[in-house]
């Protein structure tokens, strides 16, 4: 296509609404404070924000600076800058679409709880009866309504990733439905686009505000807020703090995707993207500082109210928990027998074990924040919010992902003449049918193994190439005439020193790092559910079965 007739954004807060809607994603909400509860609380701030500031601002803005001067997507933009360079967009396109087959079941399992939302019991505040009227189904008894819920009943999930089950007709439908959705928001390309990022952009802050009032409120939530920023300081000489601050910085940004070069390719020559960067990047780390709060509020009250509840359970047994481990060993010498009958009922109750219970992921945000709101007063509202604004985090994030299979597409001549309605929507029909697979039986765990193993690798080669190709194949000195030429300055020292040396060499760190981490972790694993024993277990992808009993031979670990 001609670059006078690609269209552009109606104004610069388009674009930064755009990039903001799609950086700040569920991996702010469900990603950033588990790695604070990991790597000693307010503590991981140290390596984040410098991590922040040598790694993920620089490239940010050499992305975005390569977008707005090609004017072109990811694979024309490379292209131009080196006929050999091509493949290095492809490589983006092809990751895009990887993520974009599985990313969109995280919108269909929020959609399937928004709608079980709107009943007057939260359907993952009790256990189901069984078949025969008697009472609570026992696996659900036995292990948490809301984990009965999430693996049973909205996954309906096989004991392990060999056995594929038929498709969940719920699940499909909702799948369906958020593929729906997203083609509507990119239907007519930026021009819609760029009318539905306001919404996706400020609604999550809205909803995390009245989380944050909510919250703080909650009986136990200052526990929980204490614990974030009480630091460790002692986990700033753990080298995977720093290794996990660099990762979440890059992934966080979304480079390497292509979107960026995408939506910036969109902007007017001479938009001022040096300071939409560093906004955007400010915003996009803020927001994960402020969504931290929030979790922390909700944990501490979860946590709070399970340490209550673990000190109720033992005043029936005689207080034990609460008289310490003296009082447990006099017992057990002197009435052997009949404190083996008790072993199984005796719990340790401690608050600090409770927020120390580390949940990342899919069971942070469907099983931890599901059990923390049927506990709270007017359940179904909070519930509704929530789920709304994982759904727009979630959308806001697939916009930029479809953005950036279809804009390089769409460059070709080809492609240029079919109308953005057909083309796009024969893209999201694609993803559609293909993603079909996560609603499966098996389908959690191949969504596991896609969101784990399938895209850091290429990510990182991809950025890296990126970053070494502008610093000394297309040259530092031309690229700083290039944005001279857009901004009528060019870039100071530390963006330079940034992109030539810094940089590059954090990411050969991680790369390295995850190679050697990939081999000497062995087999990929995947968490489990085992309906015998009512608890999720780490199982390898080789050794999943043991046929002779039927049970993952693997290390039993629960998740919550």
């Amino acid at each position: 296509m001609e670059k006078d007739s690609r269209p552009n954004w109606d104004n610069p807060m388009q674009f930064v609404m755009a990039c903001v809607s799609y950086a700040v994603g569920l991996g702010n909400v469900w990603r950033f404070p588990y790695l604070c509860q990991m790597h000693g609380g307010g503590g991981f701030l140290i390596p984040y924000l410098l991590m922040l500031f040598l790694e993920g601002l620089p490239l940010f803005y050499l992305e975005l600076a390569i977008g707005q001067k090609m004017r072109l997507g990811s694979i024309g933009a490379w292209t131009a800058i080196s006929p050999y360079l091509g493949g290095l967009g492809l490589a983006s396109v092809v990751t895009s679409l990887y993520l974009c087959l599985y990313y969109n079941i995280i919108n269909a399992w929020s959609f399937w709880y928004l709608f079980h939302s709107f009943q007057s019991v939260l359907p993952w505040a009790d256990c189901p009866i069984n078949s025969n009227q008697t009472g609570p189904i026992e696996e659900c008894e036995r292990a948490t309504p809301t984990q009965y819920f999430f693996y049973r009943e909205t996954l309906d999930i096989s004991s392990s990733i060999e056995e594929n089950g038929g498709i969940h007709t719920g699940q499909a439908l909702c799948l369906m439905l958020a593929w729906m959705i997203t083609y509507l928001f990119i239907v007519r390309g930026v021009k819609s686009t760029g009318k539905v990022v306001y919404f996706t952009a400020t609604f999550p802050y809205v909803v995390l505000f009245i989380y944050l009032i909510r919250g703080v409120s909650l009986h136990g939530a200052i526990n929980g807020v204490k614990y974030m920023f009480t630091p460790k300081m002692e986990q700033l000489a753990n080298p995977t703090t720093w290794i996990n601050a660099a990762t979440q910085i890059f992934f966080s940004l979304g480079l390497g995707f292509g979107s960026l070069i995408a939506f910036a390719s969109y902007n007017q020559y001479n938009n001022n993207f040096e300071r939409q960067a560093i906004v955007v990047a400010l915003i996009n780390s803020g927001t994960s500082i402020f969504a931290s709060c929030v979790t922390f509020a909700i944990y501490g009250f979860k946590a709070t109210v399970n340490y209550e509840n673990c000190l109720e359970r033992c005043v029936s047994f005689v207080q034990v928990c609460e008289r310490g481990n003296s009082w447990i060993e006099k017992l057990n010498t002197t009435y052997p027998q009949q404190f083996a009958q008790l072993t199984h009922k005796l719990e340790n109750c401690d608050l600090e074990s409770e927020l120390d219970t580390a949940v990342e992921g899919t069971g942070l945000a469907f099983i931890v924040y599901s059990e923390a709101i049927k506990n709270m007063p007017l359940s179904q509202l909070w519930s509704v919010l929530y789920f709304i604004m994982l759904l727009l985090l979630g959308m806001g994030s697939m916009l930029g992902n479809v953005t950036a299979i279809i804009t390089p597409l769409r460059d070709f001549k080809v492609i240029s003449r079919m109308s953005n309605e057909l083309f796009n929507g024969l893209v999201c029909l694609f993803c559609l049918l293909l993603g079909l697979g996560f609603t499966t039986t098996s389908g959690n765990y191949w969504f596991t193994m896609f969101n784990d193993y399938g895209a850091t690798f290429s990510l990182l080669f991809i950025v890296l190439i990126e970053v070494i190709t502008v610093s000394y194949i297309y040259g530092i000195k031309r690229f700083e005439k290039d944005i001279e030429d857009m901004l009528g300055h060019r870039p100071n020292w530390y963006w330079k020193i940034m992109w030539a040396g810094t940089s590059p060499l954090l990411l050969i760190a991680l790369f390295i790092f995850y190679i050697i981490n990939y081999i000497q972790g062995g087999t990929p694993t995947y968490q489990a559910w085992n309906k015998e024993l009512y608890t999720t277990e780490t199982c390898g992808i080789n050794k999943i079965i043991n046929k002779s009993q039927k049970m993952c031979r693997c290390h039993s670990l629960n998740t919550i």
